[in-house]
C-alpha cells in the first residue's frame, strides 16, 4: 500500500481528503508572536482579522523535521510506502526539509517527495491524482514518475481583490510595479515553474473583473482534462462563486466542478476576495 500525503497548502477540503484517504502535514501561521498550525487551530478570517487590526500580513513557515519525521513514524508502518507532496520548492523551504527527515530516518528507497512546482489546487490536482493511482495499486515509483510527466500540464492561476497581502508577503517580484494604492487594480496571478507572477491586470468591480478572468480563459478550459476542475477563493460572495460555477458548467467539459475554501498559509499570502480557476490540460 502507497500512502498519499501533502502538506497542508494543497486547499482540498476535509471531504475531499476523507473521499482520497490524504494525510495533512499542517504548516505553520505566525501573528505576531503566536504560532498556529495550518487548518488546525486558525482560520483564514481570524488572519483577516489580525492583519486588519495590526495593520501587517500574517507570516508562514514550514514544518519542521521533527514534525515531518513523526508523521512518517505514523505511516510507515501500515503503509509498503509514502508519496508526500511539498508547495513550490521555489517559495518554501518545506520540500528540502521533507527530504531530510526522509534521509534521518533512511527511508529514502519508501519515501518519495515530490515538490509540486505549484500551491493551493494546483497541488490537489495532482494529490488527487496520485491517490487515484494507489488505490489502483500502482507503487511509489510509478505515481512519482506520473506526477512528474503531469506537472507541467497543471494550470493553476487566480486573481486577487488586494494587492497589500502578496506585495507585504514578496512571494511575487512583479506585484510590486503594481503595487502603491492604485485604485481597482486586479491582477492575473500565473504560477509557472514552481513561481508567481503578475500577468494581465484587470480593473473594476471585483464580481465583473472574475467573470472576465474566468472567461478569458475559456480555450484552455476546453482544452483540459474532463475529470475535475476547481473553484478555489480565499473568501469571496457567494453570488460570484455561483456565476464562475454556472460559467463552467455552461462549458460542458467538466464531470467535477470542485469548490474550495483556500487555507490559512494561502490565504496569509493572497489576502480576502482571492478567485482561482486550477485544471490540468490534456
Amino acid at each position: 500500500m502507497v500512502k498519499i500525503i501533502s502538506d497542508s497548502t494543497c486547499d482540498l477540503s476535509r471531504e475531499l481528503l476523507e473521499t482520497y484517504d490524504i494525510a495533512i502535514l499542517p504548516l505553520h501561521i505566525h501573528l505576531g508572536e503566536a504560532e498556529y498550525l495550518d487548518g488546525v487551530n486558525i482560520a483564514p478570517d481570524e488572519l483577516y482579522a489580525w492583519s486588519d487590526a495590526n495593520n501587517s500580513t500574517p507570516k508562514t513557515a514550514a514544518a519542521s523535521i521533527a514534525e515531518v519525521m513523526d508523521i512518517y513514524r505514523q505511516y510507515l508502518d501500515a503503509a509498503d510506502e509514502i508519496v508526500i507532496f511539498s508547495v513550490s520548492a521555489a517559495m518554501s523551504s518545506n520540500y528540502q526539509v521533507m527530504k531530510l527527515a526522509a534521509q534521518e530516518l533512511e527511508c529514502e528507497d519508501r519515501i518519495f517527495v515530490i515538490d509540486s512546482a505549484n500551491l493551493s489546487t494546483g497541488i490537489g490536482l495532482l494529490v488527487i491524482e496520485a491517490a487515484l493511482m494507489a488505490r489502483g495499486g500502482k507503487r511509489g515509483s510509478e505515481i512519482s514518475t506520473a506526477i512528474e510527466m503531469m506537472k507541467p500540464k497543471v494550470r493553476a492561476s487566480f486573481v486577487v481583490d488586494t494587492l497589500t497581502y502578496l506585495h507585504r508577503g514578496g512571494r511575487c517580484s512583479s506585484v510590486a510595479a503594481l503595487a502603491g494604492g492604485v485604485l481597482q487594480l486586479h491582477p492575473k496571478i500565473v504560477v509557472e515553474n514552481g513561481r508567481m507572477d503578475a500577468k494581465k491586470k484587470y480593473r473594476g468591480k471585483m464580481n465583473r473583473v472574475i467573470l472576465s478572468y474566468v472567461k478569458d480563459m475559456e480555450e484552455q478550459l476546453k482544452a483540459a482534462r474532463p475529470e475535475r476542475v476547481f473553484i478555489t477563493h480565499s473568501g469571496c460572495e457567494t453570488e460570484d462563486i455561483a456565476a464562475v460555477h454556472e460559467y463552467l458548467e455552461s462549458l460542458q467539459v467538466f464531470e467535477d466542478i470542485l469548490e474550495t475554501r483556500a487555507g490559512g498559509v494561502i490565504s496569509s499570502h493572497c489576502g480576502p476576495g482571492t478567485l482561482g480557476v486550477l485544471f490540468v490540460e490534456k
